[in-house]
């Protein structure tokens, strides 16, 4: 194993990494906002498919693990390849503020560990029902189970739940929308006709992933969501 060590602490192999890591991670993203969208179709639907999860059983657990070593893997690797940029150049620019880097690019490594901290929390809170215990013991009417419907729609009816939840998605925002097109560019997709296009796909993938987030959040508690479904 240690050719695969040595090449994932090269340059080339870490940001390989990044972008494999990166693209699983997006994955779940994407699947993660489909099953929750199940919320706006009411509370049959979103406990069916919270039980369906539930009953996978030891794979579930599996997943699980394996979503946390990736999100592991891809934090480590780029907080060493930061370190690695700044052991290569010590002394900063005279003129930080560059023409091509915007606010996104600049704070990757800041945005993505704050996107840490958020995941952290989202687990204590539905996961493992650390934050709200009260949230987490709804359980379901006849088939038993977590009440997800009544779990999220009590949380989200909290102002200060939905509007947290709603500024991270702006953190997701700005992570996804730069870290598509860097993946992009590493696996070699990088040229004067299709870079533009790919900025703006980036742009939009990345705006409906957090704006549906968001929009879950904020529709439980403006009343959208909610109430005897």
């Amino acid at each position: 194993m240690s050719w695969l060590t040595s090449f994932w602490r090269s340059s080339i192999g870490g940001k390989v990494t990044m972008a494999v890591t990166g693209l699983m991670l997006f994955g779940f993203l994407v699947s993660h906002l489909l099953g929750n969208l199940l919320l706006l179709q009411g509370r049959d639907k979103i406990n069916a498919y919270a039980k369906w999860l539930h009953d996978l059983g030891p794979l579930l657990w599996v997943m699980r693990i394996g979503l946390l070593a990736v999100f592991v893997l891809h934090v480590a690797t780029a907080i060493r390849l930061s370190r690695a940029n700044k052991v290569a150049r010590p002394v900063a620019y005279r003129k930080p503020n560059t023409v091509q880097a915007n606010m996104a690019s600049r704070s990757m490594l800041l945005s993505g560990l704050t996107l840490l901290v958020f995941i952290i929390y989202h687990l204590m809170h539905f996961t493992f029902g650390v934050t709200n215990p009260g949230h987490h013991a709804l359980k379901a009417a006849g088939a038993g189970g977590h009440d997800v419907y009544a779990m999220v729609t009590t949380s989200f009816g909290n102002p200060a739940i939905a509007i947290a939840y709603a500024v991270f998605q702006v953190v997701l925002f700005l992570h996804l929308s730069h870290g598509l097109q860097s993946m992009a560019q590493t696996v070699g997709i990088h040229h004067a006709r299709y870079t533009p296009m790919i900025k703006t796909v980036s742009f939009l993938v990345a705006l409906a992933i957090a704006g549906g987030n968001a929009f879950l959040s904020l529709s439980v508690m403006f009343g959208l969501v909610g109430g005897t479904q």
